[in-house]
């Protein structure tokens, strides 16, 4: 069977001849494979070439990115050496304020705030990022941080600790006579505290469970700390009388007061008027008769008359 041939005339314009050219099924269809070819190959070569140009600028801006990854990584870095170093200020103070508050220091060891056990299993994440440089500086920053972090919580609790002692500390401070009910200056030491000594009136051997100040009458009586009064009264012995409660199992008594100037329930702080010197009751003389009782024990008030006042 013949090849079937198709022909191709081309009539030029104006006067040329026209020209006819025969094409046999096979040229036309080597030709048409020929130029798919070129036209493939062309695609491909400018596919490669775009996408060559496109990965040299996503390149690029992944170099430039990890470059101002690594300055963020220095600059965070400087942070935590800084922070590292408020940390170990706060940690010396952390020591004195817990002197102050009456505390024993943090062990030195304990304040590393450590950590023990078997190493941790790194998870895949980690494992990634410990394969580059930025990686294994982001883990190490993290460890830092995360060793920080257990040292602030350290000394969170270690000042929690503190303050309530503190607290407790300056509250007793208030609370605990610490001066002379006259001032020095107004009065003067008569009698000592004493397990036995002989009454001036009864003139036989009693105890004197408190010292005795005498005074002008009508001298202010101070308040020596912090306290509630508990009693204002008139007893036998004692004439009119005051007595305050300063907590912490410490209360004092004033007798033998011209007036008394505060009742039942008035909350006094140190250095507060609480009455006037007299001699009511059994006195030979204005004087003030000062008691303190510790746990309900009369314990001589000259251990709670200070050198130097405290001063609230």
């Amino acid at each position: 069977m013949a090849e079937r041939q198709w022909t191709v005339v081309i009539v030029p314009n104006g006067a040329r001849h026209s020209r006819s050219v025969r094409v046999s099924l096979r040229a036309l269809r080597v030709s048409l494979g020929v130029l798919g070819v070129l036209v493939a190959g062309g695609a491909v070569f400018g596919y490669s070439a775009v996408s060559k140009t496109i990965d040299l600028s996503r390149l690029d801006r992944l170099e430039r990115r990890n470059q101002l990854l690594t300055q963020e990584l220095e600059r965070a870095q400087l942070l935590v050496t800084d922070l590292s170093d408020t940390v170990a200020a706060i940690a010396k103070r952390d020591v004195q304020v817990r002197l102050l508050a009456g505390l024993e220091p943090t062990d030195p060891q304990v304040q590393l705030a450590g950590i023990g056990g078997p190493t941790p299993t790194w998870t895949e994440r980690e494992h990634i990022l410990s394969e580059g440089l930025e990686g294994r500086q982001a883990l190490t920053m993290r460890s830092d941080l995360d060793a920080l972090l257990r040292r602030a919580n350290l000394l969170s609790n270690s000042y929690g600790e503190a303050l309530e002692s503190l607290t407790v500390h300056v509250d007793r401070l208030e609370r605990t006579p610490s001066m002379s009910p006259i001032s020095p200056t107004q009065g003067w030491f008569t009698s000592p505290f004493s397990a036995s000594r002989i009454h001036p009136i009864h003139h036989d051997a009693r105890p004197h469970e408190g010292i005795d100040i005498s005074a002008p009458k009508g001298t202010p009586i101070l308040a020596p700390a912090s306290g509630r009064v508990v009693d204002v009264s008139t007893r036998s012995g004692y004439g009119k009388m005051v007595t305050i409660d300063h907590g912490h199992g410490v209360v004092t008594r004033y007798a033998h007061c011209e007036r008394t100037l505060v009742q039942v329930g008035q909350w006094l702080k140190r250095n507060e008027k609480i009455a006037l010197v007299g001699n009511t009751g059994i006195a030979t003389a204005p004087h003030l008769h000062y008691e303190v009782l510790y746990r309900g024990r009369p314990v001589d008030p000259r251990t709670y008359i200070f050198p130097d006042q405290i001063v609230d």
